[in-house]
């Protein structure tokens, strides 16, 4: 809902189940010369947000139904709200919390308790960069996109999640869970988006990797094979010749420029019967 409204000044999405720290937060930008909507949870918040086009979302961490993290990722997912910046707020304050926040695609990540003026202050600098972009480039741009499909979405943040965290990757459940939806239906998805398994997607983003680090680097293969998840060297070099027709230490050796380029199932072909993620 609205709690404000003036057409010409920047809107601003609050997305927290915490009326008290909605109320806060509200009454902190209402001193501002923003435009504030509030959602109670993280599904709420990516609904609005396709609806709204806020100019900036503050994104709790910790919500039922859908959690920040989450929503973010489908924010970063869509065309339509990939560009909009959030800002995490979170009485979580670790480490690794923040680079969670930083790594899927926040700006910013401010923990709880907050100054309000050192908020503010953020807010401010968030959006003056969002006006700072090239005049040139703003001209040369393309239409806004519209709202992709939400199937393509999940699979979308899906398959970013799988690409960030190969070494050490979440069960099937939890790689769901992260983007909003459960086990069986990203499975699905995937089936009916991409042609592939969840699985036979993992192996071959796995394969393309390491093309990418053998051709690109000097990192020696055992290694190679513990960066993308692989137990040793030598399941590796299964996997690699099974896919690309030569060992690893043959493909760097001969200085090959190939790179897998037609996935393992593709779509009409009968996928893989389920299996877990390699290690």
């Amino acid at each position: 809902m609205y709690l404000s409204s003036d057409a010409n000044v920047r809107k601003i999405l609050i997305v927290d189940d915490s009326a008290f720290e909605q109320r806060m937060l509200v009454d902190l930008l209402s001193e501002m010369p923003y435009r504030v909507s509030v959602a109670f949870n993280g599904l709420q918040g990516y609904q609005l947000a396709l609806s709204q086009q806020p100019d900036l979302i503050l994104l709790d961490v910790r919500m039922p139904s859908m959690d920040g993290y989450t929503c973010c990722r489908l924010l970063k997912a869509n065309p339509a709200t990939h560009d909009i910046p959030v800002i995490f707020l979170s009485g979580a304050d670790a480490a690794e919390d923040r680079i969670m926040g930083l790594s899927i695609g926040g700006v910013d990540f401010v923990s709880k308790p907050f100054t309000p003026g050192e908020l503010a202050a953020r807010i401010h600098v968030h959006l003056n960069l969002m006006r700072r972009a090239p005049k040139e480039a703003a001209e040369q741009a393309p239409a806004p996109a519209l709202p992709a499909n939400p199937d393509a979405v999940i699979v979308s943040a899906a398959k970013r999640l799988i690409a960030d965290n190969l070494a050490a990757l979440p069960s099937l459940s939890e790689i769901a869970r992260s983007v909003g939806t459960y086990r069986e239906k990203l499975s699905q998805l995937f089936r009916e988006q991409t042609g592939m398994t969840v699985f036979a997607f993992i192996r071959e983003e796995r394969i393309r990797r390491g093309v990418q680090l053998l051709r690109e680097t000097e990192i020696d293969v055992q290694d190679i094979a513990l960066l993308i998840g692989f137990n040793n060297a030598g399941n590796f070099s299964t996997a690699f010749r099974e896919r690309m027709g030569v060992t690893p230490s043959a493909y760097r050796a001969s200085g090959a420029t190939d790179t897998p380029t037609a996935p393992p199932d593709a779509p009409g072909k009968k996928p893989d019967s389920p299996e877990s993620p390699e290690s």
